[in-house]
């Protein structure tokens, strides 16, 4: 059955149907849709490493480019605020992966429902204490382990209105520290490799 659905015809209309919601993305947050296009080029590469089979290949690939998909339903007072967000502003905009998820999961198809599984659970943490589901070790999807991973270097790669562009081996010190309780050490110890070379790296 799976093999029905993982054809490149099947995923690149998929990824051709969802790239009009990263358009929307786009007007409503540039830098967002910035962040997750590189999100998604960093996540295919850290898939390619972890040898992923082509169909999980392809959700990761869906997946990661709309991983934050769902803050087109957070305020802009929210997404641009440059001081820290107060509890229920963090609140209103961690849930940003759950309308992630039912947005991805309108278009109905197969290949759809697993990449919207991968949106909803890109927040939860190794050790259980992310969200919107508080699942731990191999119970968050891989995909979700590996956007986990990318999602944080990116963020920290560029400068924010909320912090400064962090350089490669601060990045690097941050994620170590990550590991086991926000990041799978296993995935993270492929990704330090990977990063070296990569086009992605932080200066």
């Amino acid at each position: 059955m799976t093999e029905l659905y993982s054809s490149d015809e099947i995923f690149e209309s998929l990824y051709q149907y969802t790239h009009a919601i990263s358009i929307a993305l786009d007007h409503r947050d540039h830098q967002t849709r910035l962040h997750s296009e590189r999100v998604s080029e960093l996540s295919v590469e850290l898939g390619q490493f972890c040898e992923l089979s082509p169909w999980e290949m392809s959700v990761l690939r869906v997946a990661a480019s709309l991983h934050d998909v769902g803050k087109i339903g957070v305020k802009d007072a929210i997404l641009g605020k440059a001081d820290a967000l107060d509890a229920d502003e963090w609140a209103l905009m961690k849930e940003h992966s759950v309308i992630g998820e039912s947005i991805i999961l309108a278009i109905n198809t197969p290949s759809a429902k697993e990449a919207s599984k991968v949106i909803r659970h890109h927040h939860e943490h190794f050790d259980g204490s992310g969200y919107p589901d508080g699942l731990c070790g191999d119970e968050i999807p891989l995909s979700s382990r590996i956007i986990s991973i990318t999602d944080s270097y990116d963020a920290m790669a560029v400068t924010r209105s909320y912090h400064r562009q962090r350089s490669h081996d601060e990045i690097m010190v941050i994620l170590a520290k990550e590991a086991g309780y926000k990041h799978d050490p296993r995935i993270l110890e492929i990704f330090r490799k990977l990063i070296v070379d990569s086009p992605h790296r932080s200066a």
